[in-house]
């Protein structure tokens, strides 16, 4: 199948400032996002920005980037911004690939974009996503950690960063396990879809939670979701994420 890579990427995070350009064992984080995402089968991969330091390092690394505008609520509205300058059909397939995910799997990203137009899917929905399941305490009380509960057509009910299930029993000392799932941030979109979504405004509870999948779900429309087929390690959003990451690119360096 064909589909396009995004990678929204800017460099104004309040939580690690500058994050995008900031050292990974010699190189940026978007450059290895960025070759994380051409290991894909993605037909083109391109990044998403408003920021001129971002737009120099991914030409001197030599992918392609696109400048957008400064003014987008989400990544979500910077990459069909993208989808709108590359002239691409309302039909095809557009993944949107966090840019703090340095080390997300390949295998992932084709992953969600062959679920996304799958007949069983396809007929229902036009975003997909992923999920993981939640084994420990610590990442269901996490804010930074999005929680999701699933139906049973493996369709998003609702993502919060806010405990959910709420296990009335076991909270907030213990918790059922396997009743957890981690919304992993990549997304499948028909660039209809998207270009739907720019259309409304994000309102009152997506502004709350800072999740922009949620002015899908209030729209009425609906999100597949699937457990990820590897384990993909967790963004960047924290110098204690930072430090983490490090680590782990230096254990896998040849010696």
């Amino acid at each position: 199948m064909s589909f396009t890579v995004i990678i929204p990427a800017r460099l104004a995070s309040t939580r690690l400032p500058g994050k995008a350009l900031l050292d990974l064992c010699g190189k940026s984080m978007i450059q290895r996002v960025y070759e994380q995402a051409s290991q894909s089968d993605a037909k083109q991969v391109i990044v998403a920005t408003d920021d001129i330091s971002i737009e120099r390092e991914v030409i001197r690394f030599g992918g392609n980037v696109s400048m957008t505008s400064i003014d987008h609520v989400s990544g979500t509205d910077r990459v069909q911004e993208v989808c709108s300058q590359c002239g691409l059909d309302p039909d095809e397939v557009v993944v949107n690939v966090q840019g703090d995910e340095p080390i997300i799997p390949p295998s992932v990203i084709n992953q969600v974009a062959r679920n996304l137009v799958s007949p069983n899917v396809e007929s229902v929905s036009r975003v997909a996503t992923l999920y993981e399941p939640i084994d420990n305490l610590q990442d269901i009380i996490d804010p930074n950690v999005v929680k999701v509960v699933v139906d049973v057509d493996g369709m998003a009910l609702y993502f919060s960063r806010a405990p959910i299930p709420w296990d009335r029993d076991r909270m907030p000392e213990g918790f059922s396990n396997g009743a957890y799932k981690r919304h992993v941030g990549i997304y499948a979109y028909k660039v209809g879809m998207l270009n739907e979504y720019v259309t409304w405004q994000a309102d009152e509870i997506e502004l709350v939670e800072k999740l922009e999948q949620l002015r899908i779900l209030r729209q009425g429309h609906r999100i597949h979701i699937d457990k990820a087929v590897q384990s993909i390690p967790p963004g960047i959003d924290t110098p204690q994420d930072l430090e983490r990451t490090r680590a782990y690119l230096e254990s896998r360096a040849p010696q």
